[in-house]
Formats: C-alpha cells, sequence, structure tokens
C-alpha cells in the first residue's frame, strides 16, 4: 500500500479522495515490521541500499534520527551503512514515517485523506457503480462504503494467535506469544528466515547473545534452561547461507533477458520450460565459465542441475558448511568481490518468472520442484549476524538441523502437547512445535471477502487434473482480477499470498515497490480518465492494509 501511494502521488494526478482502512491502532508498520509481532532482536533480510525509496531513503532517515530513537530500535549510529542490516521494527518505523509524509505531502496537493485505525473492512462487493466495503470498527456498528476504486493490500496471513492447540504454533508470529514458551524440546518447521526468527526469540527469552570486541557471537543459556534445546527441521537439511556482495543497481543480462523470455512464450511451443532453462545456462556459462566447467554445466538437465546445486551442501554438516561459508562471505564483502554464478542467478529470477504463468499444470510442478528452490536459495540468504547466531546456538547445544527428506508426517492431534515427528517407523515427540515455513501461497477459498468468491470476482487459476502447488487467484499484468462483472480499474489486488502462484519470487518490499509502480500508474490514469479536477466530485481509492 506504502509504495502503491507513493507511485500515484509521484504521477502527480487531479485531486481525489482517498481513504486508508487499518485494522491496528496506527497505519504503515506493517506485520512483518511492527513491534510485538516483531521480537527486536529479529533481523530483516534486505540490506538497507536494496529497499526502494519514498521520501527519503532509510539510510538518510536513519542518519537524522537522534541518539535516544537509534537506542531504543537497538541501532548504534557507527553502524548506520547502506548495506547494513536492521531489526525488523526498524523498518517498520521508517515506513511509518514515511507513510506520514507522504499523507503531508497529499494532503498539501489537495487529496482529501482519511486514514481509519481500529478499523477492518469485512467484506466488499463489487457492482457496476462501484464496490462497497463493509467495515467493522473496533467500537461501535458495522457501516458500508462505496468507492471508485479499491486497492486491497492486506499482506500477509497469520493467525491472531498462534498457539492453536496446547504446544502447536501455525506460525512464530506474534513473538510475545513464544515468550510464553518453556525451556524445553521444540520443534521448528523449517530453516529459513522464518524460523531464525522463531529460534532467535526463543533464544533470548531463555538467555542472551553476546558479541565481543573481534565480532564473534557466543550464546548465554539463563539458568534453569538444560532442557532447552530447538531441532530445526528442513527436507534437506540445510541452513540459508550468508548474504554475499553484489553490485546494486544490478548489471545487465545478455542471454536470459527479459526480451527473450518474451520470444519464447510468443513461439507457444511445448518445450517453454527446458528452452527457459537453456537461456539460463548460457547466461551462467558466459558470467562464471569455471563454475559452469566444475560441475559440468553443460552435461544437465533443470533436474540434474538442481541436484548438483545442492549436492556439496547436502554431504556436509550444516553447521560447518555455515562457517564456511559466512567466512567466505566476509572475505567477498571486505574486498568488495561478486561471485559470478551467485549474481548471474539472482539476477535471472526476476525474468525466469515471467513464464511462470504460461506453464501448464505438469511443467508447472516441475519448474516449481527443481527450479525454484535455486533461486529462492540464491536471494533468501540472510544477514551475517543470523548465521552467527544459529552458529552460537549450536555450539551451547542449544540447536541442531534435522533432514527429513520428503516423506516425514507431522501430527499435532495428539493427547500430548506440541506435536510428533514422524519418519518411517520412527517418532519424535517435541513438548512444542512451531511452524515457520514462511507464507505460504494461498487460493480462492482462503480469501479473506467471501462477496468477492461468491460473485466469482476472485477465482482460483483453474486447476489441472492432477493435484499440485497452487496457482492463486486470476489476475492480470495490471494486478486486476479479471471478471466481467466489474470495470478492470474498480479492484487491484496486491494481497502477496494470493499472488505468489503467477509470481513466485514476490519477496516483500521490492516486489511491493514494482507492483506498487504498475497500479500507482493505472490509478492516475483511471482519475485522469474520470476527469476528476478540484472542483468535480472527488474520486476515492481505498487502500486497506492489516499487515
Amino acid at each position: 500500500m506504502i509504495y502503491t501511494l507513493h507511485a500515484l502521488l509521484e504521477q502527480k494526478p487531479p485531486s481525489f479522495r482517498l481513504t486508508i482502512f487499518e485494522k491496528q491502532g496506527s497505519v504503515g508498520r506493517g506485520t512483518p515490521y511492527r513491534p510485538g509481532w516483531n521480537d527486536p532482536a529479529m533481523l530483516s533480510n534486505i540490506a538497507s541500499i536494496e529497499i526502494p525509496p519514498l521520501e527519503e531513503t532509510l539510510f538518510d532517515w536513519l542518519s537524522r534520527q537522534p541518539d535516544e530513537r537509534l537506542a531504543n530500535l537497538h541501532i548504534a549510529r557507527g553502524e548506520i551503512n547502506e548495506r547494513a542490516f536492521y531489526p525488523r521494527v526498524a523498518l517498520g518505523e521508517y515506513f511509518y514515517d514515511q507513510l506520514q509524509a507522504m499523507i503531508a505531502r497529499a494532503e498539501r496537493a489537495g487529496v482529501d485523506v482519511a486514514v481509519r485505525t481500529h478499523c477492518a473492512v469485512i467484506d466488499a462487493v463489487g457492482g457496476s457503480e462501484g464496490m462497497t466495503l463493509i467495515a467493522q470498527p473496533r467500537r461501535g456498528a458495522a457501516f458500508e462504503e462505496q468507492f471508485d476504486h479499491v486497492v486491497l493490500a492486506t499482506g500477509h496471513q497469520w493467525p491472531e494467535e498462534p498457539e492453536v492447540r496446547p504446544g502447536y504454533f501455525l506460525s512464530p508470529w506474534p513473538a510475545t506469544a513464544l515468550a510464553q514458551v518453556p525451556p524445553c524440546k521444540i520443534g521448528i518447521r523449517g530453516s529459513s528466515l522464518s524460523a531464525i526468527d522463531a529460534a532467535v526469540a526463543l533464544a533470548v527469552t531463555h538467555g542472551a547473545f553476546v558479541e565481543d570486541d573481534a565480532g564473534d557471537v557466543a550464546y548465554c543459556p539463563s539458568p534453569g534452561t538444560d532442557d532447552f534445546h530447538m531441532t530445526m527441521l528442513s527436507r534437506k537439511g540445510l541452513l540459508p547461507e550468508a548474504d554475499f556482495y553484489f553490485p546494486i543497481p544490478y548489471a545487465p543480462l545478455s542471454f536470459c533477458t527479459a526480451e527473450a523470455i518474451e520470444a519464447l512464450v510468443a513461439d507457444q511451443r511445448p518445450d517453454l520450460l527446458d528452452r527457459a532453462f537453456g537461456l539460463f545456462k548460457r547466461e551462467l556459462e558466459v558470467a562464471d565459465p569455471g563454475y559452469a566447467d566444475k560441475i559440468e554445466l553443460h552435461k544437465l538437465d533443470m533436474e540434474a542441475f538442481c541436484d548438483s546445486y545442492f549436492a556439496d551442501r547436502i554431504a556436509t554438516d550444516p553447521f560447518m558448511w555455515a562457517r564456511k561459508n559466512l567466512e567466505q562471505a566476509q572475505r567477498d564483502y571486505a574486498r568488495r568481490y561478486t561471485v559470478p554464478w551467485r549474481y548471474a542467478i539472482l539476477r535471472m529470477h526476476e525474468v525466469i518468472q515471467e513464464l511462470v504463468p504460461h506453464l501448464d499444470d505438469e511443467e508447472f510442478q516441475r519448474f516449481s520442484r527443481y527450479f525454484k528452490p535455486i533461486f529462492v536459495d540464491d536471494y533468501a540468504t540472510v544477514p551475517h549476524e543470523s548465521i552467527k547466531r544459529m552458529l552460537a546456538l549450536h555450539e551451547a547445544g542449544k540447536l541442531s538441523v534435522m533432514a527429513v527428506g520428503e516423506g516425514y508426517r507431522i501430527d499435532s492431534h495428539r493427547p500430548e502437547s506440541g506435536a510428533v515427528l514422524k519418519i518411517g517407523s520412527e517418532q519424535t515427540h517435541f513438548p512444542v512445535f512451531i511452524e515457520a515455513m514462511g507464507q505460504r501461497a494461498l487460493s480462492t477459498k482462503d480469501f479473506p471477502f467471501a462477496s468477492l468468491r461468491d460473485q466469482g470476482i476472485i477465482r482460483d487459476v483453474a486447476p489441472g487434473d492432477a493435484p499440485g502447488p497452487t496457482r492463486g487467484i486470476v489476475i492480470d499484468d495490471q494486478f486486476h482480477p479479471v471478471s466481467p462483472d466489474i470495470p478492470a480499474d474498480q479492484l487491484f489486488c496486491l494481497s502477496l499470498p494470493f499472488l505468489m502462484g503467477r509470481h513466485p519470487f514476490v519477496q516483500g518490499i521490492t516486489s511491493a515497490h514494482e507492483m506498487g509502480l504498475v497500479v500507482g500508474e493505472e490509478l492516475a490514469k483511471a482519475i485522469r480518465r474520470n476527469g476528476v479536477g478540484f472542483n468535480a466530485p472527488p474520486s476515492t481509492i481505498e487502500a486497506r492494509s492489516v499487515w
């Protein structure tokens, strides 16, 4: 929502009326960044330089904050730089301040802005004259209001109360819920940043991380926490790799370009995915011939490349690999060296994403199983501090990683608390179990506005004959749900969980910026088309955020 509003204001449209609905008490911080939902020790995994600026850059905003506010955000002034990673709550404060500044700018430009906090939109109904929203304030009766244009920016979808059964948590958020977990044997499904968030929140509840002058981190358990131990469950038994140095903005690609992917799609041949992988291989061969020769890339199809990509890590203890990888990443940062093959894969993920809507169900499943994991592993690296903490927990005997493969089961419907891990005939009971796989792709049945489902305005991409990954809801390139029953510009859906089938690499802030540019421009065009001026009845845009 924030980046959409920023893009709209940059277009300088005629005056309009803007209403922002927000379930929480303040607007702008968002679920991934607001206090309470996030422990101050939880780090974001996006560097300052990667965050698209709003009214100012994150670096400039931090630089002008008083020492007291920086201290409250757990940031030392000397640590502020464009490559640093900051606590999630610090980003929340940045986005809050930026939204306030944007609202002030909008009002100076004649925009009529209404911010309705403590007010949840509980349903939406499309119609030829506009979209009617049904809102429920925290106090008082529900009410209806009609709008010309509606932007749904409902963000992540997590349960308000994550402990759905005794000892079984559907998510690691809000972090305050984990503060009540006793020091016991804890299972965490996942090993990426969401799982690291859970581990860090639990760790600071039952001990403390201590950093020495050399930057090394140790974990000191609190007295009486001998039984405290966490096990991360990962299919491959891997930890994410440490953030690697690369230039920003991205260098251009040579072969696996947007134009090349568009040409493949236009050909309408059944081997679209394999031909795209051919472009991927060619780009990788030119970017890093040494790496290509080492893995014999010319011999590999997509499935074999996936096996080769992960093979060395799977064969190595995850904490030994993490220490070695961290040391290499730190050396590369110190000399500003970019690993060519990593950088090539990073630059290709957004280009490759464009072919996903054009894959049939069988090819989409191949993509999801063998191609997508490579890109996700490459871009979902984590701050060096996060790796240091995982190593410190392991050295203190408080963290392990278990490879569970594909055929395991988690049974949370047991008389005892938590859940039981079943692998073949073996069973392991965790008195506390936390689901920390991150936001999963959602389908129409999970959509929060029933009337839009009932009207057929929101509907799933047609499922194939075989079960497979969720492909999300039907939208076009401008994020309009595709429906003949309402004007195209009446509704925009930027609710990330429902877009992940079409946009499998949608990943928070940078994706929000890119989508915001598209929708902001579309909204400005719609306002101008309607001939709305300063003296005309105002057009109304509604952006709902329940982050």
